[in-house]
C-alpha cells in the first residue's frame, strides 16, 4: 500500500513515517523541501494521504491562510487532477474552533476537505488535535512540554505565566497508533471529525513539577509511578531530551575491604535494586529480616547462597554462578549469606520488596 504523507519531517509526520515503515508500508514522504513537481506524481499514485502539513509560527500572520488553507488546495487538486479519490486525514487542531488567525486558518481547511469528500465521494478524516507531546518534538516553539524538557535537562530557567494553565495533552504514540487505525478504516469518529481515545489534562505548573522531578531522580534514584499513564509517557519524553553527554550518571558506590554495595534504583511502592560485589572468599549478609524480602542473581563469578529458618539447624545451601543465571528467593525468616568460591570478584543483582529506611531497617545479625 503507498500512502503520502504531507508535513513528513515535522513532529507528527516523522514519527507516523518511522512507524509505518517499521509495519512495511510504502511511504511517499513530502515537505517543504521536496521538489514540488513530485506532488503530482504522488498525489497519482498514493492510496492513502495523511495531511500533516501546516503552519503554526509564521512570520507574518497572512501565512496562516496561505500554508495552512492554501497548500490543501493545491493537495486536493492534485489528487482531482488525478482522479484520484482515496481517503485523506487532515490533522487540524483544537483552536479551530477558536476566532484567531491560526484557528480561522485551520477552520478553512476543514471546511474545504469536507467539500471535496462530498463532491467527490473520497472518505475524510478530520482530527482536532489538542497538544501532542513526545519524542522529536522542537523545543521553543509551541510545545510546553518539549520546552520545559529541554530547558529541566539543560539546567535553564523555565517561564511560567500561569501555572494554574490546563493543558489538554495527547502522546505522540497514542497519535500514530489511532493514524494507523484510520488506516485499517478503524478510526475512533464521532460525526465528521475523528479523535485520539487516550487524553490527559494537568495544570502547567504540576506538569513542570512533574518533569523536574524526573530530572532530580538521578540524585534520588527513585523511579516515577509509571503505573500511571501521563507520567510514564512523560518521562519517555523528558528522556529524549537529554543532551547526548548527559546520558549516564555516577552512582555512589559503598566500598569496603570485602567488596562494594550500590543502589541503583528505587521506587515507592516496589522496592529497590543493587549491585553487590564480592571478593575472592568473601562472605556478606549472615543476616535476616521480618518482613523484607529479596531476589538474588549472580551474573558473574561463582558462589554459594546459605538460608537456615530461625529456630532449626538445617542450612540450606544453592550454588551460583554466572554461567547459569537462576533467580533465588530469600524468604522472610531465613537468615542468609552469599560467599565468592571464586578467584574473580562475583557480582550479584539485588531485588528487596522495599525501599532501605534506616529508621526501620529490618535486618537482624545472626549467622548461618
Amino acid at each position: 500500500m503507498k500512502i503520502l504523507v504531507t508535513g513528513a519531517e515535522g513532529f507528527i509526520g516523522k514519527n507516523l513515517v518511522a512507524e509505518l515503515k517499521n509495519q512495511k508500508y510504502g511511504v511517499f514522504e513530502y515537505d517543504v523541501n521536496t521538489l514540488p513537481a513530485l506532488l503530482d506524481k504522488y498525489c497519482k499514485e498514493a492510496e492513502f494521504v495523511f495531511n500533516l502539513a501546516g503552519i503554526n509560527r509564521p512570520k507574518e500572520q497572512s501565512e496562516f491562510m496561505t500554508g495552512n488553507f492554501g497548500f490543501i488546495s493545491a493537495l486536493l487538486d492534485s489528487l482531482k487532477k488525478n482522479n484520484n479519490t482515496c481517503p485523506v486525514m487532515l490533522s487540524s487542531s483544537t483552536q479551530a474552533a477558536l476566532d484567531n488567525p491560526y484557528g480561522k486558518s485551520k477552520k478553512a481547511g476543514e471546511e474545504l476537505l469536507l467539500a471535496y469528500g462530498k463532491e467527490t465521494g473520497a472518505k475524510i478524516l478530520l482530527y482536532r488535535f489538542p497538544n501532542v507531546f513526545g519524542k522529536w518534538c522542537r523545543p521553543n516553539y509551541n510545545s510546553a512540554v518539549a520546552t520545559f524538557c529541554n530547558n529541566i535537562s539543560r539546567g535553564l530557567p523555565l517561564q511560567i505565566n500561569d501555572a494554574g494553565t490546563v493543558l489538554q495533552l495527547v502522546y505522540i504514540d497514542d497519535v500514530v497508533r489511532e493514524l494507523i487505525q484510520a488506516l485499517k478504516g478503524k478510526e475512533n469518529r464521532e460525526g465528521n471529525y475523528c479523535s485520539v481515545p487516550v487524553t490527559y489534562t494537568v495544570k502547567l505548573g504540576e506538569l513542570a513539577e512533574l518533569l523536574r522531578s524526573f530530572n532530580e531522580s538521578r540524585e534520588t534514584l527513585e523511579l516515577p509511578d509509571l503505573s500511571d499513564g501521563l507520567t510514564k509517557k512523560l518521562y519517555s519524553t523528558y528522556l529524549s531530551y537529554l543532551p547526548p553527554d548527559k546520558f549516564s550518571y555516577p552512582l555512589k558506590m559503598n566500598v569496603d575491604a570485602r567488596g562494594s554495595f550500590t543502589e541503583f534504583i528505587k521506587t515507592a511502592d516496589s522496592g529497590q535494586v543493587s549491585v553487590n560485589i564480592s571478593g575472592p572468599g568473601i562472605t556478606k549478609g549472615e543476616h535476616w529480616h521480618h518482613t523484607k524480602h529479596e531476589k538474588f542473581l549472580v551474573v558473574s563469578g561463582k558462589g554459594i547462597i546459605r538460608l537456615r529458618q530461625l529456630g532449626t539447624k538445617e542450612v540450606i545451601e544453592y550454588p551460583v554462578s554466572g554461567e547459569k543465571l537462576e533467580v533465588l528467593d530469600i524468604p522472610p525468616g531465613y537468615t542468609h549469606n552469599i560467599e565468592n568460591l571464586g578467584t574473580a570478584d562475583m557480582v550479584t543483582l539485588m531485588w528487596v520488596n522495599e525501599r532501605f529506611d534506616p529508621e526501620k531497617p529490618d535486618t537482624y545479625f545472626q549467622e548461618v
